[in-house]
C-alpha cells in the first residue's frame, strides 16, 4: 500500500461519475467535505492481497502517529489508484480501506472514508509545514 497524507484547511471531494471499476461502493452524500484535517490518499497494491489485514493494521499505526503530531481530529481515506503502483485487485483494495477506518475508529479517531470506484472533483487547500506532506510505502512484511 502506499498513500500520501496531507495535513490540510479544507478538503472536497464530490462524486462526478462511476469509475472504471466493476467493484464500487454505493453511496448516501455525493460530497465529502472537512475543515483542517488529514486527508489521506492511498492505494492497496497487488503485494497486499497476501495479507490485507496486516497492511490495515500498519498503516492505521502510521496515520495515528501523523494525527497525534499534527494533533487533528478529523481523518479523510480517499482511495487514489494513481500512486503509481501494481494496484490489487479492487475488493482487496476495498477490504483494506475498511479495515483502515475500523484500526482508526476504534482507537476513537473521528475518521470519514469515502465510496470507491467513483470519478470526482477534488478541491485541497493543504498547510505548507514540514510534516504536512507525507508519503509512506506499507507492505505485509
Amino acid at each position: 500500500m502506499r498513500f500520501l497524507a496531507i495535513h490540510v484547511d479544507y478538503f472536497k471531494c464530490k462524486i462526478t461519475e462511476k469509475g472504471r471499476s466493476k467493484a464500487f461502493e454505493e453511496f448516501q452524500n455525493p460530497e465529502t467535505t472537512i475543515d483542517e484535517g488529514l486527508v489521506v490518499l492511498s492505494s492497496v497494491e497487488k503485494q497486499d492481497e497476501r495479507s490485507p489485514q496486516r497492511v490495515a493494521e500498519k498503516a492505521s499505526e502510521e496515520i495515528a502517529q501523523l494525527v497525534e503530531q499534527l494533533k487533528v481530529e478529523t481523518i479523510v481515506l480517499h482511495s487514489f489508484a494513481h500512486l503509481f503502483a501494481e494496484l490489487s485487485n479492487p475488493r482487496t483494495a476495498i477490504e483494506v480501506m475498511k479495515f483502515i477506518e475500523e484500526k482508526l475508529k476504534n482507537k476513537g479517531l473521528n475518521v470519514i472514508r469515502t465510496p470507491f470506484g467513483w470519478f470526482n472533483t477534488l478541491e485541497i487547500k493543504a498547510k505548507g509545514h514540514p510534516i504536512s506532506r507525507v508519503a509512506r510505502i506499507i507492505t505485509p512484511d
